[in-house]
């Protein structure tokens, strides 16, 4: 077996498992399908890690024989070792959010129990609901996955959460999450397992996954989703609060110096009250200039 073979080999058995081999590759996949050159699957094939399913002038499928399967779940195992049920520091967690210090209490609280208690943040736009996410997903990192209800995945949540086995699932507008994710979280919320129906296949959640969610609209959720979850509804910044907090994100997440962040606030002030088209503003604003930026980004959209 030369170096990367065993890559290879579970990249193939990761592709595998997301499809459905007995319906979309019932004569085997291609070197297309799994992006490796033919030369390269024929060595595999050779050394007994494939098998050829099919074989004509045109088309060559494969699939993993027993011992590229055995092989290459021994691999993964080896690589990606189980996580630990640690807690993430929490001690200088949502420093730079202002305000809403009762929000903060109870996430931390969340984080730290030792069984899930999911929160779900609503409101309207542009009331740091992101923020606490994003906090949240930089004190975790890879313990955490962030997701956006409007476009959880291709693969779907099933395969997101089963891949990389997250503590903490963050999950930005989830009122425009589809129909078959909200399904899978319900089940993972409430159960710790997970359903995979069209192949009759089972995750078990051994980790207890918590869930933070960020919703602008409560009215479109079911009862069922609303009922997992604590609600805590955000009340909007005061003038000066926004002001701090744009100068505060611009400052530590945008690279900004202090002063030019606070004129980026300042000149916002009245504009908006979303934290974003300040964020929007300080990435433009070495091409265009603040103003500039303001004007384009601004003009007509509030």
């Amino acid at each position: 077996m030369k170096e990367g073979d065993l890559e290879l080999l579970i990249e193939i058995a990761r592709f595998e498992e997301s499809a459905d081999m007995e319906r979309e590759y019932k004569i085997g996949w291609s070197w297309r399908h799994v992006r490796i050159w033919p030369a390269t699957l024929s060595r595999l094939f050779k050394d007994g890690y494939l098998e050829n399913v099919f074989r004509s002038n045109s088309y060559t499928g494969y699939r993993l024989s027993d011992l590229g399967q055995k092989l290459a779940a021994s691999a993964e195992q080896e690589k990606t070792p189980q996580k630990a049920n640690e807690p993430i520091p929490v001690d200088d967690l949502f420093g730079d959010i202002i305000g809403h210090d009762e929000v903060k209490e109870l996430l931390k609280a969340c984080l730290l129990a030792e069984k899930p208690v999911h929160v779900l943040l609503a409101g309207p736009p542009a009331l740091a609901k992101s923020l606490f996410l994003w906090d949240i997903e930089r004190a975790a990192v890879e313990k955490a996955i962030w997701l956006v209800g409007s476009a959880t995945s291709k693969a779907g949540l099933w395969d997101i959460v089963s891949e990389r086995e997250p503590q903490i699932l963050l999950i930005d507008e989830l009122d425009k999450m589809n129909a078959a994710d909200t399904a899978a979280l319900l089940s993972m919320m409430e159960g710790g397992r997970l359903v995979r129906a069209k192949k009759g296949r089972e995750l078990d959640l051994n980790n207890q996954l918590r869930v933070v969610a960020a919703s602008n609209r409560l009215g479109v959720l079911s009862p069922e989703l609303r009922s997992r979850f604590a609600i805590r509804m955000l009340a909007a910044y005061s003038r000066e609060d926004f002001l701090t907090v744009v100068r505060g994100v611009l400052s530590s997440r945008e690279g900004l110096n202090p002063e030019t962040a606070a004129e980026v606030a300042e000149k916002l002030d009245g504009r908006t009250q979303d934290v974003r088209d300040a964020i929007r503003v300080a990435r433009l604003t070495p091409q265009l200039g603040i103003s500039r930026a303001i004007e384009l980004l601004l003009e007509g959209s509030h």
